[in-house]
């Protein structure tokens, strides 16, 4: 990773409190940047044309269009704070068309799959096993992303709250629900978090602590705990995932009749287009529950 790249990373951490999933993602974003420009001069050196075959070659390359998004967002940032501190008299980025984007349907669990893996998650070894359904049960009563639920700490759920209070993207905070089975869930799992905890050892402050680098479970290893229960519960694991519990509690929150604004309002979203793309699961799976069980269903 050349200077300037770290220099950009900083300035987003710094100045624009970007977080460590995003950071990461830029600098992977610009680390292939640089490499694939390397004959161009890299970054700091390409011409507009460089540039520009650099971003059409990432669709030959196999690239979705949310990625290759993601990648000219990055190179435009980058090159716009290139140009501020004077590193460049230019922007070769400026010619940069998005990708056009198709539109596609999140992934979503019935309620009788997501019954089937809360069963799967409670069949594994006690303490493993009560872990697994305090993060699935929270998941689903909640909405949280997976950062988010990942780096609760355990005063966030002393007292038994009804309601957690969660700090999501761009800093901002929202009430996100946690009913019975969540709550009960929960209390089953500090049970066992305390009786493992040796005397010698500090406590640790995270909800769902692990020896790794971050001191809690990283998303790759709930992933992973997700896909066995879901092997278990005989569920392509391919349709399981943290965000698809997130997904299935939008979804079933819209089929049960909620308001789509307060369903904005759970997930934190702050363009109600981004939460609109749930109505069309719930239609397209409230129609599909009607064609299979109206008594007057026919077949086109």
């Amino acid at each position: 990773m050349t200077p300037q790249i770290e220099a950009f990373l900083e300035m987003m951490a710094v100045e624009r409190d970007a977080s460590p999933h995003t950071l990461s993602a830029y600098g992977r974003d610009l680390a292939d940047a640089e490499m694939a420009l390397s004959d161009a001069g890299g970054l700091m050196k390409a011409d507009a044309e460089a540039v520009e075959a650099w971003f059409a070659d990432l669709s030959r390359r196999g690239l979705s269009a949310a990625t290759a998004a993601r990648r000219r967002s990055s190179a435009r940032q980058f090159y716009r704070f290139a140009l501020a501190e004077g590193w460049r008299s230019d922007d070769p980025s400026r010619r940069l068309d998005a990708p056009k984007q198709g539109r596609s349907l999140p992934k979503v669990l019935s309620r009788d799959e997501i019954d089937a893996l809360l069963a799967a998650s409670a069949a594994r070894d006690t303490a493993a096993g009560l872990r697994l359904v305090a993060l699935v049960e929270m998941a689903y009563a909640s909405g949280l992303r997976v950062s988010e639920l990942l780096g609760l700490k355990v005063e966030a759920i002393q007292r038994n709250p009804a309601y957690l209070i969660v700090r999501g993207k761009g800093g901002k905070e929202r009430l996100a629900p946690l009913n019975t089975a969540a709550r009960e869930a929960i209390k089953a799992w500090l049970v066992v978090r305390d009786a493992k905890r040796k005397p010698e050892v500090p406590d640790s402050p995270w909800l769902f602590p692990s020896s790794g680098r971050t001191g809690h479970l990283t998303p790759r290893r709930f992933a992973q705990l997700l896909d066995e229960a879901a092997i278990t519960a005989g569920i392509d694991p391919a349709r399981v995932s943290p965000h698809v519990l997130r997904h299935a509690f939008a979804t079933h929150l819209l089929e049960g009749g909620a308001d789509l604004r307060v369903v904005q309002t759970l997930l934190g979203h702050v363009d109600i287009a981004t939460t609109q793309i749930y109505t069309h699961v719930a239609t397209d799976r409230l129609a599909q529950v009607v064609q299979q069980n109206h008594p007057l269903a026919r077949d086109d």
